[in-house]
């Protein structure tokens, strides 16, 4: 026979595994009483060791600080300045011109907004797909993204009277008669408070990207199952 935990060779009649020396009976004791997890259902997240070296807990305490930074950056300058350069508006610029294409078949208006939309939209789909994991750290690290795309597309939304934003041509918005959210706040008869609407979103996003940030922070010693 072989011990259920350490795989040693045993014979039928010993109660303690000469390897490891588990006890047999207590482990029938414990096949019985566990409970069967649902199909399905999300694996709740085991608490790392307290005091063990993990290098999980390092990484995610170092990615952390790197985040509080970048968003320490984008708080301190104006709405806009800085976000095109940064990083991450490349990739956040192909989900958004993937949204006009996604959302484009319900229609002109739906395709429009759908850029910004979908950008936004995005994060937040893959941090629900994170949740049930139960990978609470990723899921708030993916927030965080969401909220950075907020400052993304406030200045966007604040040119919609101006359109003075190079857009992805290279050309502005007044060279090429106009852009997403001119026509968007146009249509919703809003043109007139388009720099009020990017402000109002610009600090959504910081809120986002803060309390994304205090979620991250309280998932660090959080570790989903698949990471032990």
């Amino acid at each position: 026979m072989q011990c259920a935990k350490c795989s040693a060779a045993h014979e039928a009649s010993d109660a303690e595994c000469p390897r490891c020396g588990v006890v047999f009976a207590k482990l029938v004791r414990q096949a019985e009483t566990a409970q069967p997890i649902p199909a399905g259902a999300a694996i709740p997240p085991i608490e790392a060791p307290a005091g063990a070296s993990n290098p999980v807990r390092i990484a995610r305490a170092a990615l952390i600080s790197g985040l509080v930074y970048w968003t320490w950056q984008f708080a301190a300058a104006p709405m806009g300045v800085g976000v095109a350069d940064s990083v991450l508006h490349l990739p956040n610029l192909i989900f958004h011109e993937a949204g006009h294409v996604i959302l484009g078949i319900f229609g002109r208006f739906v395709g429009v907004l759908g850029g910004s939309l979908f950008q936004f939209a995005l994060p937040l789909i893959i941090a629900g797909a994170f949740l049930r994991q139960g990978d609470r750290f990723a899921a708030a690290v993916c927030t965080w993204w969401a909220g950075q795309n907020l400052l993304d597309v406030a200045p966007y939304i604040a040119d919609a009277r101006t359109l003075q934003l190079v857009l992805l041509g290279g050309r502005t918005g007044a060279e090429v008669e106009g852009h997403d959210w001119e026509y968007l706040l146009t249509q919703m008869s809003l043109l007139h408070v388009d720099r009020t609407i990017g402000l109002a979103t610009h600090r959504a996003g910081l809120v986002v990207m803060a309390s994304a940030l205090l979620w991250a922070c309280w998932a660090v010693p959080r570790v989903a199952p698949r990471e032990e």
